[in-house]
């Protein structure tokens, strides 16, 4: 193995947190449509595995809908978006139940969550999400993610969890999205009609070129294609996440992956918290502002989190997850961020200590106004008068 295939192979071993998307065609056998157990508790153990070495893990599992047709006696071939979610309401009680019993084998703690696209995209549906998924990981659980296909339209007919896997991955700040698929990876050109296809074991930037190499879907199991992945690709590099497309018709398909397996990597040139503070300090419009005294002024220098005891007012109206400028009591903005409370909330809560924000607001939210992660620290501005 090359030094290239070699730094390639460590990035799935390093990552702090790995988002790991397993497709239908990986799950569930097409032609006798049950689950291929062997395979899932290979899966099972690799991520044993990285979580023994203190790795973040959260699944995206597709498999539902082809699960369940085969318990309801559905026909071969394309179903009917009615069909396609009664399926899955049969189909994600056995999923669930498979994933926990594999996973709990090893002593890991599972949990189920379902989303839609729009989970996360609307910002108090994607802050309820991110702090569920947070928790869980911190508690050593390990999510397992699929879409909520009984309720979803679009998603079902684009297979969308190629991109639900990316979003989540930017939601998370993860550092790794793995793709496992019936695919090794990404082709200049379909290799069953061109003998010439190159294949692409790093791709640095996805432009055009790239994109037109995408086919369309491949398995009759699964929905997604080649273009979802590279369209999950740009959503994973943008938020600074590497994004790795990988066959998983090997067991043990994510320890194939750290032994240098041949996959396509999709490089991420930035970490994924640096990216989300320029996303805070650059892209976000402010739609209020806190005045905080000269001491918790000097806590955020040290990179600390604003606590309600140093808010002295609040400026505007603004909603729980909005960005919020941050003034020191000399008028200037040292700070930008997203509060964990709307404005009426903050004003009932400033100056006051974090042990008492149950009984003033009658529940018990974050103890931090902004939370160091969501919060960026701003430097002296030209014409600012510091």
């Amino acid at each position: 193995m090359s030094q290239a295939d070699q730094a390639r192979a460590r990035r799935l071993a390093r990552a702090r947190r790995v988002v790991v998307k397993v497709g239908s065609s990986l799950l569930v056998d097409g032609a006798t449509g049950r689950l291929n157990r062997s395979w899932l508790e290979s899966l099972a153990a690799d991520v044993a595995t990285m979580r023994g070495r203190g790795q973040d893990v959260v699944l995206v599992s597709s498999g539902a809908i082809a699960l369940g047709r085969r318990h309801l006696g559905l026909p071969a071939g394309r179903l009917r978006l009615e069909e396609s979610q009664a399926a899955a309401a049969v189909g994600q009680i056995r999923l669930a139940h498979a994933w926990k019993e594999v996973l709990e084998a090893h002593g890991v703690a599972v949990a189920q969550v379902l989303l839609t696209f729009g989970d996360t995209e609307q910002r108090r549906r994607y802050l309820n999400a991110r702090s569920t998924l947070n928790t869980l990981l911190a508690l050593g659980a390990v999510p397992v993610i699929n879409e909520n296909d009984t309720v979803a339209t679009a998603e079902i007919r684009y297979g969308d969890n190629d991109r639900l896997a990316a979003r989540v991955a930017q939601m998370l700040a993860a550092d790794c999205t793995v793709l496992l698929s019936d695919v090794p990876g990404l082709f200049t050109a379909d290799p069953a009609r061109d003998p010439g296809a190159r294949f692409l074991a790093e791709v640095g930037e996805i432009t055009a070129e790239i994109e037109s190499m995408a086919g369309g879907p491949g398995s009759g199991v699964g929905s997604g294609g080649m273009a979802t992945k590279v369209e999950a690709a740009r959503i994973a590099v943008g938020a600074g996440c590497h994004l790795c497309i990988a066959s998983g018709k090997v067991p043990h398909p994510l320890a194939a992956i750290e032994q240098g397996g041949r996959c396509t990597w999709f490089v991420a040139h930035e970490q994924p918290v640096a990216v989300r503070k320029q996303w805070i300090a650059g892209t976000l419009k402010a739609a209020g502002g806190l005045v905080i005294d000269e001491g918790a002024a000097t806590a955020l220098g040290r990179g600390k989190s604003l606590l309600p005891a140093g808010v002295v007012a609040v400026q505007g109206r603004f909603d729980r997850g909005d960005a919020v400028r941050v003034t020191g009591p000399d008028g200037r903005e040292v700070a930008r961020g997203l509060s964990a409370y709307s404005s009426d909330d903050v004003r009932r809560i400033l100056g006051r200590r974090s042990a008492e924000i149950e009984q003033l607001l009658g529940y018990r939210g974050r103890d931090e106004v902004i939370h160091r992660d969501d919060l960026v620290v701003l430097g002296p501005r030209r014409g600012s008068g510091a």
